[in-house]
Parts: C-alpha cells; sequence; structure tokens
C-alpha cells in the first residue's frame, strides 16, 4: 500500500482533469503526478529524512504530500501560526527535514538545526520543471506516510503516526474510484496541517473531484470562492458554518445552487447552527463527520437522508439525532467503556474506544496506545443509544467531578445554547472547596440581546438537575477556538482562574 497508488490511478484514468486550483494556478491530475515525481527525486538527493511544509494551502501542500510519498518519506504539515520556541520543539522531532515555507518567512527559519529551508516558489519551479523518474516507490504497508501533529488543546503537540495501510485503507473503504463527475468541485478551506485537509486531498485525488484550495477562511470569502468554482462538495469545521450562517445575514438562501453536498466535523455542532444552516442550504446534503487525527479522518457519519428525518421528525428520539454523529463506517468498530475498560450498554456514558484497519493510535516517540485486541482509547466521552447512534460529550479530561458526579461539559452548553440569548457558551470545572469542582460557564450573547447571570442559571436547573447548574457565569465577546474550530477549554478555564494562558 502506498498514497502513491491512488494518485498514479487517478493520472492514468483522469490525466487530463484538473486536480487542485489555487487561485490562478492548477494542476491536472497527469501534472500532479509528474510534479510529484520530480519533487520525490529532488527530495530523495538530499540527506533528509523528512518533508516538511509550513504553509497555507497552496499546491505545495499535494505537491509535497504524493512527493513524500513517492520518495519513501514521512510527509509533515506544519502549524503555520507557530514561531518561536514552539515550531523549534516540532521542527526538533522530524530533523533532518526539508522545510518549504513561504518567501517571507523562509529567511527566518534559516537558523533552525537540521534543516534544508526551500521557498514554496522554488520547491514548485523544481517539481513542474523537472521529470518524473520510474514509479519505483515502496509498497510497504507499514511505512509512514504522514507525521500530523495534534492541536494540543490539552498539552503539547504530539505527532500521530500515520501509516499509507491506514490512510489507503480509509480512503478504499470509504471513496469508489473515479466516481466524481468532471465539474464535481471540493472546497478545501481547513488547514492542511488538519487531517480533514489531508483525507480532502487524497480522497478528492482517489475520486477525481478537482480540489479548490482557500488558503485563509473567511465567510465572505468562502462564499465567494464557492460561487465563483461552482464548488459542489465542501467541508467546514462548526465555527466556520457559524460565521458562514452569520455572513449571509437576513438571507432566505445561501444561493449557491452548484452544493450538492456539505460536511462538517472537527468539533461539536450547535443544535441552532446545524437547524439555521439547513434552511438556508435547502438543496443541500448535509452529513457530520467524526473521526480523529489517530484514526485517518472519519469513523461515523450523520449521513444526508438522517439529517431530513430528524429535522422533520416530531418524535423527540429521532429529532435528537440530530446532534449525534451519526452510525460508525462498517469498516470501523466503535464501542464505550467506563473507567475500568467495562463495556457499556446503550445510553450509558464512558469513553468512545474504536478498532479498524484505517485506525492508528500511535504518537512519534511514543509508541502505540492500541490495547491487545487492537482498540484505540479516543479520550472522547460519549454514548451510543440503541439504534447505534453515537453522541459526543466532549473530551474525557474536560469531565467536571462535582461532589462525586461526573458532569458534561457539553450537556450544560447544549442548555445554554437554546436559549434565545446566548451566542455560544463554554463550560468548565473550577476548583471549590465544598464539592471538589464546581460547574462555571464562559458565555457570549447574540448582539442586541440581553440576559442576566441569574436567569440563564435558572433556566439550566429547569431543564436539567440543578447541581450541573453554572455556580459561577461570567460573559465576554467571544470564546477561544484554534484554527481547526476547537474550543480551547483550557484558556477558559485559566481566565476564569484568572491565570495566564
Amino acid at each position: 500500500m502506498n498514497l502513491m497508488m491512488l494518485l498514479e490511478m487517478a493520472a492514468q484514468g483522469l490525466g487530463d482533469r484538473v486536480a487542485v486550483t489555487n487561485g490562478d494556478e492548477s494542476l491536472t491530475y497527469s501534472e500532479l503526478f509528474n510534479a510529484a515525481g520530480a519533487a520525490a527525486a529532488d527530495v530523495s538527493g538530499r540527506d533528509v529524512k523528512h518533508l516538511a511544509v509550513l504553509d497555507v494551502s497552496s499546491l505545495a501542500v499535494p505537491v509535497g504530500l504524493f512527493a513524500s510519498a513517492w520518495a519513501g518519506l514521512p510527509y509533515v504539515p506544519l502549524n503555520y501560526r507557530l514561531t518561536g520556541e514552539e515550531l523549534e520543539r516540532l521542527v526538533g522531532q522530524i530533523v533532518p527535514a526539508l522545510l518549504v515555507t513561504d518567501s517571507e518567512r523562509a529567511p527566518k527559519l534559516a537558523q533552525l538545526d537540521g534543516t534544508n529551508i526551500v521557498t514554496r516558489e522554488d520547491f514548485l519551479d523544481t517539481a513542474r520543471g523537472g521529470t518524473a523518474g520510474d514509479p519505483n516507490w515502496s509498497m510497504e504497508a507499514e511505512d509512514i506516510a504522514i507525521l500530523l501533529f495534534t492541536s494540543g488543546t490539552t498539552g503539547p503537540p504530539k505527532a500521530a503516526v500515520l501509516r499509507h495501510k491506514h490512510l489507503v485503507s480509509y480512503i478504499l473503504g470509504s471513496v469508489e474510484f473515479a466516481s466524481a463527475a468532471e465539474d464535481d468541485a471540493a472546497l478545501v478551506c481547513v488547514p492542511p496541517y488538519h487531517i480533514a485537509g489531508m483525507a480532502a486531498i487524497v480522497s478528492s485525488v482517489y475520486s477525481g473531484r478537482r480540489i479548490v484550495q482557500l488558503p485563509n477562511f473567511s465567510a465572505d470569502g468562502w462564499l465567494e470562492l464557492a460561487r465563483r468554482e461552482k464548488v459542489t462538495n465542501a467541508f467546514v469545521v462548526p465555527t466556520m458554518l457559524a460565521r458562514i450562517i452569520d455572513a449571509l445575514g437576513d438571507a432566505s438562501s445561501a444561493d449557491l445552487p452548484h452544493l450538492r453536498a456539505l460536511s462538517y466535523g472537527g468539533g461539536k455542532m450547535p443544535l441552532s447552527v446545524i437547524e439555521k444552516a439547513m434552511k438556508l442550504f435547502p438543496d443541500t446534503a448535509f452529513t457530520n463527520a467524526y473521526g480523529l487525527t489517530e484514526t485517518s479522518s472519519t469513523i461515523a457519519i450523520l449521513g444526508p437522508d438522517e439529517h431530513r428525518a430528524a429535522a422533520e421528525s416530531d418524535d423527540p428520539k429521532i429529532r435528537h439525532r440530530l446532534v449525534s454523529v451519526g452510525r460508525p463506517l462498517p469498516s470501523v468498530e466503535v464501542g464505550i467503556r467506563d473507567d475500568e475498560g467495562k463495556a457499556l450498554g446503550p445510553g450509558e456514558r464512558g469513553e468512545i474506544y474504536v478498532r479498524g484497519e484505517q485506525v492508528s493510535g500511535e504518537y512519534l516517540g511514543r509508541g502505540s496506545r492500541l490495547d491487545k485486541e487492537g482498540w484505540f482509547p479516543t479520550r472522547d466521552g460519549g454514548s451510543m443509544d440503541a439504534d447505534g447512534y453515537l453522541f459526543l460529550e466532549g473530551r474525557i479530561d474536560d469531565i467536571i467531578v462535582r461532589g462525586g458526579e461526573n458532569i458534561s461539559p457539553g450537556e450544560v452548553e447544549d442548555v445554554l445554547l437554546d436559549h434565545a440569548a446566548v451566542a455560544d457558551a463554554a463550560v468548565v470545572g473550577v476548583p471549590d472547596e465544598q464539592w471538589g469542582e464546581g460547574v462555571a460557564a464562559s458565555v457570549v450573547l447574540k448582539a442586541g440581546v440581553s440576559a442576566s447571570a441569574d436567569e440563564l442559571r435558572t433556566w439550566v436547573k429547569d431543564h436539567l438537575r440543578s447541581s450541573r447548574a453554572p455556580e459561577r457565569i461570567e460573559f465576554c465577546d467571544e470564546l477561544p477556538y484554534n484554527e481547526t474550530g476547537k474550543l480551547l477549554r483550557r484558556r477558559v478555564r485559566a481566565q476564569m482562574m484568572g491565570e495566564a494562558s
């Protein structure tokens, strides 16, 4: 198994079709194949063990990804927002490396030990101007394809190891080769160092869909590009979709007639956001895709038909599925376990475990976290109903233990978000002398609307047990999220505690 075989198939069968577009630049599948081969020859001639890209979405991203696979080196997309010591710590784990970056940043990185710095422009000039050699890449399934540093929302980033067998298994199990029509176009706006960004490239290549890159997300920019490029497919994180809806204002429709499918994931989707989105995009099929970096992307989906059935149903049980992440893919197994690793039944809350060929669960320098039966503990909390629908409750580490009672922040946040005045909410645990931990909430109110802390506290008490009502509620203008839509809960907690974040 090797990612290059997916590109080779696309180049042989769909060579003249445009593979990727970024502004005025583009590459066909044949051109992408040749560029990957030429870049691989250049990389192989250097004394490096990794190919890293520190850049926004550009043509260098897919070229670098497949060049790495051809050359037999791990591909390492780095967070382009990092600077200073944090970036040095990550680069220090992959040296010696070829590091591709933008021309403005390149001179500033020259002092990094063990790195060959190449500008994006020079890298692409070499790739497009060179010659691809014979297709002699390794087909060893255990070779490392990608190292993806986790977002570090609960601790320092660590590099998840994704081998070729994991990524190829995911693609072969979820994508049909050459299934896209010639006019299909996928808008990729998630950062290239996110698993969704990597999965979007590989799945689009295998299906033959044109990739439209949006280097820097803004709601207006997303809408304009989607209209201009007649985008048919897109993936967004919940915060992106919320901003797109806000940008549409009082419009009755998003006016995107070509957008057939919109997937979302990477964070908890508020019910109010998806309900409004389905009204603004009435002809678009919505899919909630839940996955992790360590699982090579998606492991469960709530499909378009399930979205429509839940939205139209009067049955509370069926309607509640709209806030689920759907059911596991046929290629994976998902289970819920308690603190001692015991399997739990329908409706019981615990930690989500997953097993399957696409599941890595391995970290660079730290080994595998799979148990002896191949199960990976995700550290995500949740439950599964009797029909197999999976409901997320946030990270296990975020569970609030109040007087021995486990309280899910997500459960309280959902109730707060149902209040007419609340635009966003984050719930965290704070030290409490009597109960060990107390419930605290940081709330963003909608523009022009007011609500008091007592009113919101009473609202939660009326919908949940009184022990789940936040003892402390603070108001703010916005909550802290990272670029991939993950709530930085530890920063919320630090702000609540008056600490530096």
